[in-house]
Parts: structure tokens; sequence; C-alpha cells
């Protein structure tokens, strides 16, 4: 990853230290506990997202996705439909959901007045992140992906809804996307797999340009957009 700039470097420790704590064991982040079934999983988040455009889709499904489903194709795979960015939780998936329609009014008035107020920014993917239960695609961004998070996370506190995920880092935030979730632990050819294709990934800097809020299952496929805003 030539040319970091300081903002990038301080996302990378971020991510290492989340690897780190990954691989001893020793999470001390909210993650999505898994299900014996993800299609017909109840547990319901308030999140925003940005849904990515179709080259990106399919990029990730035929670099990425393809060819661990030929592996292990028992795991649930996230369909185009289905693949997002998150941008900033606002309540943590549950049965029943810790939000209720008067919550979803006031964080709607939230970010219809934050969101237009901030830039567009770039996102650098550049490695996958394996979880217990899920794997990830994650990269840098440029400092606006920060600067609305906390302005949301201000904003939201004020209303009265404030964001309940714990989080391994409150500063720099960085971009991530499910691509997968487990069913069972993944073999290590599939585990050889990832490393080999995270070393691959050359996908040119992704712009987001909108944010979504949704009340989503795990998989987004119980999903009801809320709204949409554009980044300026």
């Amino acid at each position: 990853m030539p040319n970091l700039s300081s903002h990038q470097k301080s996302q990378l420790a971020v991510i290492n230290k989340i690897e780190r704590r990954v691989k001893n064991n020793t999470m001390n982040f909210s993650t999505v506990e898994p299900v014996s079934d993800y299609d017909t999983d109840n547990r319901m988040s308030l999140t925003s997202v940005h849904f990515p455009r179709l080259d990106l889709l399919e990029k990730i499904q035929n670099k990425i996705i393809s060819p661990l489903k030929e592996i292990q194709p028992e795991h649930y795979y996230y369909k185009n439909s289905s693949l997002h960015l998150t941008i900033k939780n606002i309540r943590v998936i549950n049965d029943p959901p810790n939000f209720n329609k008067n919550d979803i009014k006031k964080v709607k008035e939230v970010f219809t007045r934050v969101i237009p107020k901030h830039k567009k920014f770039k996102v650098y993917f550049y490695r996958l992140l394996l979880f217990p239960a899920n794997l990830a695609l994650v990269g840098t961004t440029e400092p606006e992906l920060d600067d609305l998070v906390l302005e949301l996370d201000r904003e939201l506190k004020k209303s009265g809804v404030p964001d309940d995920k714990k989080y391994a880092n409150k500063k720099y935030f960085f971009s991530n996307m499910t691509l997968a979730r487990f069913y069972s632990t993944p073999n290590e050819e599939f585990k050889a797999k990832v490393s080999d294709l995270s070393k691959q990934i050359n996908f040119k800097p992704y712009v987001i340009d909108s944010v979504s809020l949704v009340e989503a299952n795990a998989i987004m496929v119980s999903c009801e957009e809320v709204g949409e805003w554009g980044l300026t």
C-alpha cells in the first residue's frame, strides 16, 4: 500500500489491532452472533450503509465470492442486492429490535440535517479480514468518513437515540463490507484461499456518494430503507 496518508496509517493500525484481537480471541467489540439459518433470521438492526454500484459488486462476486464458494458452498454468501458498506450503526441487531418508530423518526431527522453537509469520499480496498463467524472486505478511506461518523454520533446522542454498538476504536473508522457468514468453521483450504485472494486485491478507489438508513437483518434480505441522502 504505497503513499499512505497519515490518516490511512492510523486506520491501518486499527485494522491490524482488530486482527490481532481476533487471532488471540480477545475481541472487545460488538459482533453479529451466528445463527443456524440466516435466511430466516428475525433479528433486526437500525443502521446506515452505502449500497455499492454494479461495477464494484461484479468485481467482488467474480474475484472473491465465487472462488470461495467453490471451496465451501455451504456458507452464506451475500448476493449483489444485499452487499453493503457499513457507514454508521445506530442500534445493533436484536430480536426484538432495540428501537421503535419514534426512534426511527428522530434518527431520520438527524440524518436529513447532517449528511448533506458532508463530502463524498474514497475507499481504498486492500484486504480480506477473517472473523470467527464472517468474512469482510476492508479498506482505508479519506478523512471525510471520520468527520461524518463523529458528527452523526454526537447528534444521535443529542436526539436521545445513541449508537449502542461497542467499538474497538472510537476515533478512526474504516470501510467494512461483509461478504459471507459462516455456518461452520472454515476449513484450511478456505482460509488459504482467503489469504491468497487478499494479496491479489487491486480494486480502483471507490467513491461513496450516498448514505442509506435501513432497518435490516444481518444479511439485508429483510430490509426496509427509511431514507437515502447524497454526499456533496
